[in-house]
């Protein structure tokens, strides 16, 4: 199980070091920097699963979970919204530290 969530944060990881490596070359191409929104890439990459979920979320949880919480997510760059949970499951599945090891008896 340690090793799934390991790979997932792995995955999260490089995918927001992608995402910055584009916000990067872009700055380069445009001369300003304007990273790519969490809710823009949703939008580009399945516009149908994004209102999906909006829907899902006003209708079966609470409305106000999406439009303050929800839409303040989308509006934050993508890179770090996928670097955020990435780096949190890197750090839960981390290995367990060696404990050195406690003689039997204490030595006088």
């Amino acid at each position: 199980m340690r090793t799934i969530v390991r790979i997932v944060g792995w995955l999260l990881v490089l995918a927001a070091i992608g995402l910055l490596v584009l916000d990067l070359l872009d700055l380069y191409r445009t001369g300003g920097f304007e990273p790519m929104a969490a809710g823009q890439l949703w939008y580009t990459t399945h516009v149908a699963s994004l209102n999906l979920m909006q829907a899902v979320v006003q209708r079966y949880l609470h409305p106000a979970i999406w439009d303050p919480a929800a839409t303040w997510v989308l509006t934050q760059p993508a890179c770090a919204v996928l670097a955020v949970p990435g780096l949190l499951l890197l750090w839960l599945a981390r290995p367990p530290r060696a404990r050195p090891r406690q003689p039997l008896f204490k030595e006088y």
